[in-house]
């Protein structure tokens, strides 16, 4: 919404990091795998397949786009990407990334093995790579069989509505 206050709290981008882990931790358990959060430089989760062998070490990115800005791209620095393979090599693991993107009426989650998101992403070998998040690109990744993923529909937010109108009383939001 324009003109929506969107002062966010102290604490929001670790907030918006552990939320992220977590909803793919979810995710990925209620598809089966067996999952943990980890706390190690370069990825943050660790799953394995119910259908196969490998071990997914998966580095989660998230970031929050509203205001007009839900088709922003996402950059995905060099050094994040060095330091996720670094870490996969050492435990063993299939370098992943899942990239969650919270926008104003959905929030849209893509997980994919490094090696594709590079391929998907373009660019050049040890530089920045970009996540776009056009509609056309959006499409393709939802057509595309190496990337999985799932949209969070949000219908209503009452907590938006009481920050532009502080006196409204909790009578106002009942309908939701």
């Amino acid at each position: 919404m324009v003109g929506y206050n969107r002062k966010k709290s102290s604490r929001h981008s670790k907030i918006v990091g552990d939320f992220a882990e977590n909803l793919v931790l979810y995710w990925l358990s209620k598809y089966g795998y067996e999952c943990a959060r980890i706390d190690h430089t370069g990825i943050d989760l660790i799953a394995r397949s119910p259908s196969g062998p490998n071990v997914l070490g998966i580095s989660v990115k998230c970031r929050d786009r509203y205001d007009h800005r839900e088709t922003a791209s996402v950059n995905l620095p060099a050094d994040g990407i060095v330091k996720a393979r670094k870490t996969c090599e050492a435990f063993d693991c299939v370098p992943y990334y899942a990239i969650v993107v919270d926008a104003a009426a959905a929030i849209r989650c893509f997980v994919l093995s490094l090696d594709h998101l590079e391929a998907v992403a373009g660019g050049t070998p040890g530089a920045q790579r970009y996540w776009r998040m056009g509609s056309k690109d959006v499409s393709r990744y939802a057509a595309d069989p190496l990337i999985q993923g799932f949209i969070l529909q949000t219908t209503s937010c009452s907590w938006r509505d009481r920050t532009q109108n502080p006196a409204a009383q909790p009578d106002d939001y009942a309908a939701g």
